[in-house]
């Protein structure tokens, strides 16, 4: 395997929003410096084939090392196998609040785990909509524990022109915080977002 500055490790759960997680995964194999680890949970793999038609394959085609979401033994499950941290895109209420709890039942759980046991970025991008008291909760523990939790919320000041405009700037902010900053990402200028093919004039 070719040599990478940074090792990254994505997990896609069975949330609705698996554009996110493939767009992430695009945006990260055209940067061409990253190591991707993939992890897809079942219901994660259903939903890609629901939402977009895509096989699991199509998926972790895109990455460089794919693991079952059963093999709780693999390297991501060791904090002796360094990586720069994990997104988890999109991450369903489910795995949120088993990270939560420390309640390490399957590989995606337990590679989050230990990303915030060795201090390592943690982002989630939880998908659900409207939130209980049980799901804020979850969600204060977690910050409490160092992760990020970054739904994938829409903004429109970059004006978008279709669904992949929005789902791209939610994956750019993502990536942001990450410290992997895409060169196509639109930001805000004081005027308007701007970015390739956009301007920040009226």
């Amino acid at each position: 395997m070719a040599n990478h500055s940074v090792r990254l490790v994505v997990g896609i759960t069975g949330a609705s929003g698996s554009i996110y997680g493939w767009r992430l995964l695009e945006k990260l194999r055209a940067a061409g410096d990253v190591e991707i680890h993939l992890i897809m949970t079942r219901s994660g793999e259903r939903t890609v084939f629901l939402e977009m038609g895509k096989a699991a394959a199509d998926f972790k085609a895109l990455a460089h090392c794919s693991y079952p979401v059963e093999d709780i033994g693999c390297r991501l499950a060791s904090g002796s196998f360094s990586t720069g941290g994990m997104v988890i895109a999109p991450c369903s209420i489910h795995t949120m609040s088993a990270i939560a709890a420390g309640i390490s039942s399957n590989l995606v759980i337990r590679a989050a785990d230990v990303t915030l046991k060795e201090r390592r970025k943690l982002v989630l991008m939880v998908r659900e909509s409207p939130l209980h008291l049980g799901h804020l909760r979850s969600m204060t523990a977690l910050a409490e524990m160092g992760a990020i939790l970054a739904p994938p919320v829409p903004a429109f000041y970059h004006r978008p022109e279709s669904v992949a405009e929005i789902v791209d700037h939610s994956v750019d902010r993502v990536l942001d915080l990450i410290g992997l900053p895409s060169p196509e990402a639109r930001r805000w200028d004081g005027t308007h977002g701007t970015g390739p093919g956009r301007t920040g004039s009226k």
